[in-house]
């Protein structure tokens, strides 16, 4: 939770880029550290007479001046999309895990970016699946996240629009259509995990009788996030990520609920809250109790 924390605030403050971005950003942070700093700080300490600490000042920048071509070395690999081909001549086994759905789109933005096309994604920033799109080509394809960017971009270039696919069906489509009013050659390559999909549209067209919805899963996961406000139009929501979360003061004088989750939720964990509710009597107490969560489950 700690490391989530400060990946927020780290965020917020503007400081958090893609890969590729704070791989340069360490590079010439050393750069400077062993070309200026322990520079200067080894001429002063010469100049004041204190000549064994200058020398380990010098020493410290050769070590720093290792740690810039470190960087510089992994980023012309991440920019060479070489990262996975040197695992491979190293022995190591790769296994990537990447959403199908995921790959599709960068095998859009990579045949596009081939075809003359410059991409705008639209995606939430910051986010680690935005962050691989961009990175594959950081001065062709450009993060949308809001009009005003779409409002940035050159009318006279000719665009392939793409999404992150765990966004808002209906903030993709709006931001889709006010890009067709002001550039004229951009083109709609609409891609969003079935899954998702799927989520969203049945939030969006629940039954006008449910009193409170509950949406399992990660607080901080955009696709979670997406399917709480979608129901927050409506509706009374609470993003939760098991049962053991679930207050029961919130049941109180409800008798309809509605329960979804976000696609990587574990179904073991959406199921435990479905089967609490459907039991649960908030005139029996002995119906308040909660089943412990297996964590061997969880994986099945």
């Amino acid at each position: 939770n700690e490391q989530e924390h400060a990946r927020v605030w780290f965020q917020e403050l503007g400081h958090l880029g893609s890969t590729a971005e704070n791989l340069l950003a360490a590079a010439e942070g050393e750069n400077y550290e062993w070309t200026d700093m322990y520079d200067r700080f080894a001429k002063d300490a010469d100049e004041e007479g204190f000549h064994d600490l200058a020398e380990k000042f010098r020493k410290v920048a050769a070590i720093e001046k290792t740690h810039e071509e470190r960087y510089r070395t992994l980023l012309h690999n991440v920019e060479m999309q070489q990262v996975f081909e040197k695992a491979k001549n190293k022995g190591l086994n790769v296994i990537d895990a990447s959403c199908l759905d995921v790959i599709k789109t960068h095998d859009l933005i990579k045949e596009k970016l081939n075809e003359g096309y410059d991409i705008l994604y639209i995606g939430k920033k910051g986010h680690p699946e935005a962050e691989g799109a961009i990175s594959i080509d950081e001065k062709r394809v450009h993060l949308i996240t809001s009009k005003n960017d779409i409002q940035m971009m050159d009318p006279n270039k000719h665009y392939v629009m793409t999404n992150q696919t765990t966004m808002s069906l209906y903030d993709v489509y709006d931001l889709c259509e006010y890009a067709k009013t002001i550039l004229p050659h951009v083109t709609i390559e609409k891609e969003t995990c079935t899954a998702t999909k799927i989520r969203q549209e049945a939030i969006k067209n629940m039954e006008e009788d449910i009193d409170i919805v509950f949406i399992v899963g990660d607080p901080h996961s955009n696709n979670t996030q997406k399917l709480a406000s979608i129901a927050s139009e409506k509706k009374e929501v609470h993003m939760i990520e098991s049962l053991d979360d679930l207050n029961i003061n919130w049941l109180k004088g409800k008798k309809k609920a509605a329960v979804s989750s976000g696609a990587s939720t574990p179904t073991y964990l959406t199921n435990q809250v479905i089967e609490f509710l459907h039991q649960f009597n908030e005139n029996d107490p002995q119906t308040f109790f909660k089943q412990p969560i297996d964590l061997t489950k969880i994986l099945d």
